[in-house]
């Protein structure tokens, strides 16, 4: 069985930074692609960032230059390192593998089903 936690979400000035970690169990991550998503209040869920098993990344045209995604075998984990942070980065965001995952018209999708985490709130504020 496949569990993903997420962790290293909080309260952030814009400009800020903040690095999510996406552990993994039941699942060797560079096996497969693992991507970040994330959802705001009223608002649809969106891809972020991926990282493929080939060590391929893709990022939403929103968060390039800004957002690095990279992934840890050691420890079986995916970061997303988040720089100058924004108010509109403000989400829950979500880890999910075992995903296809691409880029198309600068946006991150997915395909497939995969498996996600509970998410970690973002909230960017001064």
């Amino acid at each position: 069985q496949v569990q993903l936690v997420e962790s290293g979400g909080g309260l952030v000035q814009p400009g800020g930074s903040l690095r999510l970690s996406c552990a993994a169990s039941g699942v060797h991550l560079e096996d497969v692609a693992t991507g970040w998503f994330r959802q705001a209040p009223g608002k649809e869920r969106e891809g972020v960032s991926c990282i493929n098993w080939v060590d391929d990344t893709y990022y939403s045209t929103f968060v390039e230059g800004r957002f690095t995604i990279s992934r840890d075998t050691a420890n079986n984990t995916v970061y997303l390192q988040m720089n100058n942070l924004k108010p509109e980065d403000t989400a829950v965001y979500y880890c999910a593998t075992d995903l296809g995952c691409a880029q198309q018209d600068g946006i991150v999708y997915h395909m497939g089903s995969g498996s996600w985490g509970q998410g970690t709130q973002v909230t960017v504020s001064s």
